[in-house]
This record gives structure tokens, C-alpha cells and sequence, in this order.
């Protein structure tokens, strides 16, 4: 096989993936019953601008208004509903104004009202109000050491729900007395509604004291402030509205379309998990392994195959050292270390909402002679990879993968074909 020809494949199944999470097919069937009186329509993530327009070309009969915040970049028109745009994933003071004016648009609510919230990944920085006693510049501190030391995103969000004052079901407590339904796009391992934009309308039943003891495992300073809230919990009112929570989205959704269209190509699909996690070039090596089992023995699969993944890798910076890339670039790059040009073996890595980590790319490729063109342009992997600064390596030799924002989010996708 070419790399040409691999190339379109492995670009057609990611594509697949992606558009499989699109809110325009998956919101309008989502819907609940439409309301006796209002929809205020409330969300914040990178897939919440183009989840709005679907509500309100959806519900053109309905008294439909409200906010909603996403990242800069990923904003479309929604009618009726308000849109914003803030930093991620460390947030701004636009994600203060935006958490402000979705807590104003809650106000004077009756039963018959319905508050619609629109959430998917990235919400967490995108809609960020400090709880009592601590400034946006704690949260901020807070949120670049734990992008730095390798904690996923489940206990990034965690630590982010007891430092907020619309997060871990805090917002769903504003709705009432209106009918709640969350509707949700997951980025998460796992798909627990409470890890999606840290659940600002899902009940919480973690402590202050779980967060606390994230931030000591991975050595992060502790302002006094954030300390104190953190030992200091103020007591949550239990929800007394009817409140409902639906999965519009899945990872798991997005690999079975993913594995709909390798059958399509005529190869044999294998899906290897939804929720894989870990240091992006230690999974790396794990997927090499497999990749090759499958070439040399044809197990667990038979070839030609492609091996499909998703979840959320990790990325530590070692000893200061960061450079340009994300976990899709760096895992990559680490395959390609491995894999040393063997032949046969192409791969495909990206997030599904087209930026991969803080960079313009949604992830890159790589062919049997990854290394040798990057050698052939003074570029020695190994040291790139060391330097997590896998992005800058895969634009040197033209094998980024860029789709610009996606308006979804579904987590990463990962697809490693063997002919």
C-alpha cells in the first residue's frame, strides 16, 4: 500500500468519527418535551455554540433564549441565544463574564420553564466563576500546574468542581423551580456526566478533601486561599427540581462509526477501548506492540486491520522542558520511535474538536518513513520527542493534520492501520 493510499484511509476514518458527534444530526432527536413556557437555553464547551444553533433552528415555535460560551474560534451563529467566547484551557476573564450572565439568565424561573444546558468539553475554563473567597488568578494558577504534572482529566476536574461556584451540580441549584435537562457531548473516560465540563448540573459526590489530596499527589503549591476553601466546605442544598441528564455523544459512539467505515474499506476493524489513558508515549509503545502482533502473527487480529482507540492521554513535562505539541502528536511521535520505519504500519492520531492540546492542529500521521524524512530535513526524533515538541517535528515534515475547529468534542481518536 501507498502512502497515499493510507493516508486517505486512516483521514476518512477520523473524519467519520468526527462527523458522528456533529450537534446539527444529534441534538434535534435529544430534545425533550418542549415547555408550557420558556426554554432558557444555558451550556459552556468548545461543541455548545453549534449545539445552541440546533436547539433554535429545532424549536422555532418556542419562547427560546439564554447564554452560552465556547472557545474563541468555535463560535457560529444560534439565533435567539446568546453566544460567547473564552479562553481554554486556562480561562480568562471572559469565562467570569460568560459564568456571570448564564447565573443572571437563571433568574425568575417558574415550573412551567425548562432550562435547557448545553455541555461538552472544555467547559471547565470556558465558564469558570471562583466560589467564595478565591480570585480568577488562584483558578488560573491552579489549572496550569495541574496541565503540567500529568493528572487526567478526571482529577483536573475534580480539583476544578470544589474551587467553583457553578460547578459539581452548583448550577442545576440556580434552575429550580424550572424542569432541568442537560444535554451532554462527553470527552471523558468513562463518559460520567459529572467529568464533562466538571458537571455544573450534575449532583457531586466527591469531597474538598478528594481534591486536596490530587493536588498533593502531584506536588502542586497550594495558595493559602485555595487551602481554606478546600478545608473549609460551605454545605450544598440538595436538588429539588426535576433535573435529567442525557448522553447525546460518546467516544464509544464516535469508534463504532469509526469501525462502520474501516468495514466500508473493505478491512477488518478492531476496537481496542474508549476510555485508554496514560502517558501518551508510554500507550505509545503498548500500540506498537499490538500493531505488530497483529502484522507478524495476525493476532488479535488478522491484517490487513486497523486498530481503533480513544480516551484521553497524558502528557508530563519533564524537567522543564516543553516545546510545541499535544497528546496526539506526542504519542505520534513515539510510535514512529518505536515502530523504527517498519513497513506496513500507518497511523492516524487527533482530537476530535481539531486542536490537539494548545496548537493549531487536531493531531498528525505518520508512514513507515516518518523518521527518514525527518532525518533528511536535519530533525532527529528521539530529541523532539524528549523535548515534547512533536508538533514543531510533524510540521517540519508536512504530516499535521489540520481540520480547524470541529464544533464538536468526543476525546481523541486514534487509528493504526496494518496492510
Amino acid at each position: 500500500m501507498r502512502n497515499e493510499q493510507a493516508a486517505e484511509i486512516l483521514q476518512d476514518i477520523f473524519q467519520r468519527a468526527v462527523d458522528s458527534a456533529r450537534p446539527g444530526p444529534v441534538i434535534p432527536p435529544a430534545l425533550p418535551e418542549k415547555p408550557k413556557g420558556r426554554c432558557v437555553v444555558i451550556g459552556a464547551g468548545k461543541a455548545s455554540a453549534a449545539m445552541a444553533a440546533a436547539v433554535d433552528a429545532a424549536w422555532p415555535d418556542v419562547d427560546v433564549s439564554g447564554v452560552v460560551v465556547t472557545r474563541y474560534g468555535h463560535a457560529v451563529p444560534a439565533g435567539r441565544i446568546r453566544i460567547l467566547e473564552a479562553a481554554h484551557p486556562v480561562s480568562d476573564a471572559m469565562s467570569e463574564t460568560a459564568a456571570m450572565l448564564i447565573v443572571e439568565s437563571l433568574r425568575g424561573l417558574t415550573p412551567d420553564d425548562l432550562v435547557l444546558a448545553l455541555i461538552s468539553g472544555g467547559g471547565s475554563a470556558l465558564m469558570a466563576l471562583p466560589a467564595p473567597g478565591l480570585t480568577l488568578a488562584d483558578k488560573q494558577a491552579i489549572t496550569r500546574a495541574l496541565l503540567h504534572s500529568g493528572a487526567n482529566i478526571r482529577e483536573m476536574n475534580l480539583v476544578r468542581r470544589h474551587l467553583s461556584a457553578v460547578k459539581g451540580g452548583k448550577l442545576a441549584l440556580l434552575a429550580q423551580p424550572a424542569r432541568l435537562v442537560s444535554l451532554i457531548i462527553s470527552d471523558v473516560p468513562g463518559d460520567n456526566p459529572t467529568d464533562v465540563a466538571s458537571g455544573p448540573t450534575v449532583a457531586d459526590n466527591s469531597s474538598p478533601g478528594d481534591a486536596l489530596k490530587v493536588l498533593e499527589r502531584y506536588s502542586i503549591p497550594i495558595a493559602e486561599p485555595v487551602r481554606y476553601v478546600l478545608t473549609h466546605p460551605q454545605q450544598v442544598p440538595p436538588q429539588t427540581g426535576y433535573a435529567e441528564t442525557r448522553l447525546i455523544a460518546t467516544p464509544a459512539l464516535a469508534l463504532a462509526a469509526a469501525a462502520a467505515e474501516v468495514r466500508k474499506l473493505g478491512l477488518t476493524p478492531l476496537i481496542l477501548g474508549d476510555a485508554i489513558e496514560g502517558e501518551s508515549r508510554q500507550v505509545a509503545v503498548v500500540m506498537a506492540g499490538i500493531a505488530r502482533s497483529v502484522k507478524q502473527y495476525g493476532h488479535p487480529v488478522k491484517g490487513p486491520a486497523v486498530l481503533l482507540s480513544g480516551g484521553e492521554t497524558t502528557v508530563t513535562v519533564t524537567n522543564g522542558r516543553a516545546g510545541k505539541g499535544g497528546r496526539n502528536t506526542e504519542f505520534l511521535l513515539s510510535l514512529a520511535c518505536v515502530l523504527q520505519g517498519e513497513a506496513g504500519i500507518w497511523a492516524i492520531a487527533g482530537d476530535t474538536d481539531g486542536i490537539d492540546g494548545t496548537e493549531d492542529a487536531a493531531g498528525a500521521m505518520i508512514s513507515p518513513d516518518t523518521l527518514t524524512r525527518g532525518k533528511l530535513n536535519g530533525l532527529n526524533a528521539a530529541t523532539y520527542l524528549d523535548g515534547h515538541d512533536s508538533y514543531s517535528y510533524f510540521h517540519s515534515i508536512g504530516d499535521l493534520v489540520m481540520t480547524g475547529p470541529t464544533l464538536t468534542n468526543v476525546n481523541d481518536i486514534r487509528a493504526i492501520l496494518i496492510a
